[in-house]
């Protein structure tokens, strides 16, 4: 049997491993106790897989040997007269919770972790932690905000959950409309994650993709007549729909621009487009309704020369006054710069407060080299280079400087 490198079960540990501490949350109810297990069966598999290969079913290990792991933690420590490991213990021990409306472990973690007694950022931030597995860099870079600021954001969000008791319960019917907001938000950051990966050798997380969809699939069951459940889904499946072509045989980023739309899955739009219509009809609009109705445009143009530009930064427009924010008006400018030209978008992104952010450099440099100054672009290019931990994005950004300069 193959002996498994460290990469193979780095990619084992980012697809198991929301679904693993989800599970042992509902066994031991408590987050803590499911993370450290967690840890302690991956840190086995590192220590064990390389000379046995992977097992049959690598989910179903890492779950069975967390769960003894954690158990023989449990007992250590209770043996001490440790109340939270009694307490852990006996919840292990005692019959499982009733499913209520949410049967999906993964999504009854996002409700309970989006608890309302926790600001929005914390809730998703948790969330993408424990769901995700994405590190404390991964989640920073989501926020936009540094490192070290991420970090004590999750030691004080886990220390508010641990000081109020709040319990980790599968939510009521009713409890879930209130909490729907920072659940789709958290749904959105997974999906954004995977669709480019802030860092890593690839642009793109295939396992986080597909479980954002999987989760938006779920919500859409649950809440049917919440329409920006139904425009979250329609967003992510019309951005889904344009993975094949967004890289090259060798992983390379490929913009939007120069994508062989012949390779979008025609499939995923129609799914995409149809919701779209839906949620349209209902009258209903809403921040995700609306970038799932960008997409939509997008996705009935040829090229991009025929793209209704017009239309987007209308609804670029809409969107700004729903959800204001910086990287709206970013995205906003893009879309300026093809219907009224590079000088005018220009204009709109120097007035806006980005520095820390990549995208803001490298759209700048691209608008800067359009407008024939490439000293200023090439400074650009540099920025958003040093502002990215991805890889592919890194070698895209270089190669265009490289072009602009001849150097």
């Amino acid at each position: 049997m193959p002996a498994l490198t460290a990469s193979e079960i780095e990619r084992v540990f980012r697809e198991e491993y929301g679904r693993a501490v989800a599970v042992l949350v509902r066994y031991f109810g408590d987050i803590d106790v499911a993370e450290d297990a967690v840890q302690d069966a991956f840190t086995a598999a590192v220590q064990r897989w390389p000379a046995t290969g992977l097992p049959p079913g690598p989910a179903g290990w890492i779950i069975t040997t967390a769960r003894n792991r954690g158990i023989d933690r449990l007992r250590r420590e209770a043996s001490r007269a440790g109340r939270h490991a009694q307490a852990a213990l006996l919840h292990a021990g005692g019959e499982p919770e009733p499913e209520g409306a949410v049967r999906d472990d993964r999504l009854r973690l996002i409700f309970t972790c989006c608890h309302p007694a926790l600001g929005t950022a914390a809730q998703v931030a948790l969330t993408l932690r424990l769901l995700g597995g994405l590190s404390t860099a991964e989640i920073a870079h989501a926020f936009l905000v540094p490192e070290p600021t991420m970090a004590q954001r999750l030691v004080r969000a886990k220390g508010k959950i641990r000081d109020a008791r709040i319990p980790y319960r599968i939510p009521t019917d009713a409890d879930l409309p209130d909490r729907l907001r920072a659940v789709l938000a958290v749904v959105y950051l997974i999906f954004n994650e995977g669709y480019t990966a802030s860092s890593g050798d690839r642009l793109i997380r295939e396992d986080l993709c597909a479980e954002a969809i999987r989760l938006g699939w779920l919500l859409a069951g649950l809440m049917p007549d919440e329409p920006e459940v139904m425009g979250l889904l329609a967003l992510m499946l019309l951005t889904e729909s344009r993975r094949a072509a967004r890289t090259t045989a060798s992983g390379g980023l490929v913009l939007l621009a120069d994508q062989d739309r012949g390779r979008w899955d025609r499939g995923l739009i129609a799914e995409g487009r149809a919701i779209v219509r839906h949620c349209l009809r209902r009258g209903q609009p809403g921040p995700y309704q609306i970038q799932a109705a960008i997409g939509a445009v997008h996705s009935t143009a040829a090229d991009v020369a025929s793209t209704d530009w017009r239309q987007i930064v209308q609804l670029y427009d809409q969107l700004a006054a729903l959800a204001p924010s910086p990287v709206v008006s970013l995205h906003r400018a893009v879309a300026v710069a093809e219907m009224a030209g590079p000088e005018a978008a220009l204009a709109l992104v120097d007035d806006l407060d980005l520095g820390h952010y990549y995208l803001f450099h490298a759209v700048r440099a691209d608008l800067l080299r359009r407008l024939g100054r490439p000293g200023e672009a090439a400074l650009a290019y540099d920025a958003a280079i040093a502002r990215t931990a991805n890889a592919a994005e890194r070698d895209f950004l270089a190669r265009s400087r490289q072009a602009l300069t001849g150097a």
